[in-house]
């Protein structure tokens, strides 16, 4: 489409259009100078941030899931949303004038935009930000915060496979003193997971974590769904095991695949591998599953999963043929059994 002459209003679905445009072709001059027309004419950093890059982005994963992307294109146009929001931090000088946060990803959680866009909304809110980036080592992290004295820690989770990793942390920043407040989908819907796995608060945007930082931090830890200590996972034993068994439960899944799914036969190199991720996959998201104790964890990958190898062209048995080689491995784990019966009755 042709870009106006002037920035349309961000409400404009036009606008999102063209951004999206722009972004996609990894134009990131192009973008870079929307955003600052768009500055230059009034409309707050913050808008641009929650109503462009965030739906733009939302919008890149959608596109990639249904297949009308490449991981490639999605690499770029996240890219290009990067350095937008690095040209707005550059244009928009804040005073600290609230206190200092550290903001991180957990560890193994590589969807670093979500945090990064979370830590400009705060530095113009008046915090002071610590930064980390994407797949931050919990002992890193911890060093950090004994280094800076922080007032707080915004944890992000965008996947639940790093639910274990991210309970480390939680547990290892209030150990330190740290109050902290989690965020991202992965943490499950309404942040329940966020309070099981002690956090001290849960936010399901960045502004919604904006205003609860302003407001009254740190909150009281309350919660209805007891802290999930050392002795009170419900999938201790099985999710020990599962972690510990992945690299043979998936090696004997693909080698028993040709003769449960003889399509399997004639599988290049390239659909092996995709295979073998897709069952390591399977595994991830089971043993988060039994970690946490939320069998939905596990049905919702699955369901999520078929459709996105749909649009692939990978039709529904051969995602029922990994689930029952997985399952066919794990007979003697009741609380496996369950959650792999349950995915494959859905």
């Amino acid at each position: 489409m042709t870009a106006p002459t002037q920035p349309l209003p961000l409400h404009d679905p036009r606008l999102a259009e063209h951004y999206l445009s722009l972004i996609g072709d990894g134009d990131e001059r192009g973008a870079s100078e929307l955003a600052v027309a768009l500055l230059d004419g009034g409309t707050p950093a913050q808008r641009i941030i929650v109503d462009l890059i965030g739906p733009s982005q939302a919008r890149v994963g959608e596109l990639w899931a249904a297949n009308e992307w490449s991981v490639a294109r999605e690499h770029s146009a996240t890219a290009v949303n990067e350095r937008v929001l690095a040209v707005l931090a550059a244009r928009t000088t804040i005073r600290p004038s609230r206190g200092r946060i550290t903001l991180a990803c957990v560890d193994g959680e590589w969807h670093g935009l979500p945090a990064r866009m979370l830590a400009e909304l705060l530095r113009l809110d008046g915090w002071r930000v610590d930064f980390l980036g994407a797949s931050v080592p919990g002992r890193h992290l911890i060093t950090h915060l004994h280094q800076t004295g922080p007032d707080a820690v915004a944890l992000s989770c965008m996947i639940p496979t790093r639910l274990p990793r991210a309970h480390a942390a939680i547990t290892a920043c209030r150990a330190a003193g740290v109050p902290v407040i989690a965020g991202g989908r992965g943490f499950g819907p309404g942040g329940r997971y966020a309070e099981r796995l002690g956090a001290d608060a849960w936010a399901a945007a960045g502004e919604e974590a904006v205003t609860r930082l302003a407001d009254g931090w740190p909150p009281p830890y309350v919660s209805d769904v007891p802290f999930l200590d050392s002795d009170s996972f419900l999938g201790d034993e099985e999710y020990t095991h599962l972690v510990r068994s992945r690299p043979q439960l998936i090696a004997t899944a693909m080698s028993r695949l040709p003769a449960t799914y003889p399509v399997a036969h004639h599988y290049d190199h390239g659909q092996l591998e995709a295979t073998a991720e897709d069952l390591g996959h399977i595994a991830d998201f089971l043993a988060a599953a039994l970690y946490v104790g939320e069998e939905q964890i596990f049905t919702d990958f699955v369901e999520w999963t078929e459709g996105v190898l749909a649009v692939r062209g990978v039709p529904e048995a051969a995602l029922r043929a990994g689930l029952r080689l997985i399952r066919d491995q794990l007979i003697d784990f009741p609380a496996a059994i369950a959650m792999l019966d349950a995915a494959l009755a859905r």
